[in-house]
């Protein structure tokens, strides 16, 4: 059951951005390029934010829930810092192949060069985001044994889904925004991400649980809950808590 759980869980959080690579990436050598690159600028901004907070945490001798708000603020402002690193060097690697080809012109566009490295930026998200959840999902133990939610483990997949989905959006977005010198695309960017970062971190807003996923995943895309995953397909408008069963005690 531990494994079934394991490997359904995976193909939900990381099935559509594989099939993303499988059927858009893959094939071309050059975009295969550009996912390694983004992939190399989002372990950059997480080894800064590692230092950061290990610094810290030496500096203040405490970890409560106000310190990991400001920790994830940073991390993911070094995370739209080094996406702005990999614009520009993706920006200087395009000049160079208009130059280098026969009739001028690059042979991968800047907006494929957007999409692939929000991908590649919400693939590695993803991964470390559900690589230790799937590690506890394989076993030994039952969920929600406690009156806990027995869908923890099935939010967390649809919730990193959302998250690979959402850095590709923010990916073309921010691109976008940069090769325009369009100011309000890159504060939506860095918004959004503020934003979807702050709901879901400890001591944020969403430890009461009164707000809406909408919100934390980002602007377009269904809102998941965890009283809503048993409907068809688990995506529906929610706005209420799922039920409280009676804690019942063991034998």
């Amino acid at each position: 059951m531990g494994a079934a759980v394991c490997f359904g869980c995976a193909a939900i959080a990381l099935g559509p951005a594989a099939a993303l690579v499988l059927l858009t990436v893959a094939a071309e050598p050059l975009r295969v390029l550009v996912l390694v690159a983004g992939a190399f600028f989002w372990l950059l901004s997480l080894l800064a934010a590692s230092l950061l907070w290990f610094v810290w945490v030496q500096l203040s001798g405490r970890e409560d829930a106000a310190l990991l708000l400001l920790g994830a603020a940073a991390a993911v402002l070094l995370q739209e810092l080094c996406r702005f690193a990999c614009f520009k060097l993706l920006k200087k690697a395009d000049e160079g192949l208009a130059t280098l080809s026969e009739d001028g012109r690059s042979p991968i566009s800047l907006r494929q060069m957007a999409y692939v490295s929000g991908l590649s930026f919400g693939i590695i998200s993803g991964i470390f985001s559900i690589a230790n959840i799937l590690a506890d999902s394989s076993g030994p133990g039952t969920v929600g044994i406690h009156g806990d939610s027995p869908y923890y483990f099935i939010t967390s997949a649809f919730l990193t889904m959302a998250l690979v989905l959402l850095h590709t959006f923010w990916g073309v977005i921010f691109f976008d925004a940069c090769e325009r010198r369009h100011a309000g695309g890159l504060g939506l960017v860095v918004g959004g991400h503020l934003l979807a970062s702050g709901l879901v971190s400890p001591g944020g807003p969403r430890a009461g649980g009164d707000l809406p996923e909408p919100v934390v995943r980002g602007q377009p895309g269904p809102h998941l809950h965890p009283h809503a995953l048993h409907r068809p397909l688990g995506l529906q408008h929610c706005w209420r808590l799922p039920p409280q069963h009676p804690q019942v005690p063991l034998l």
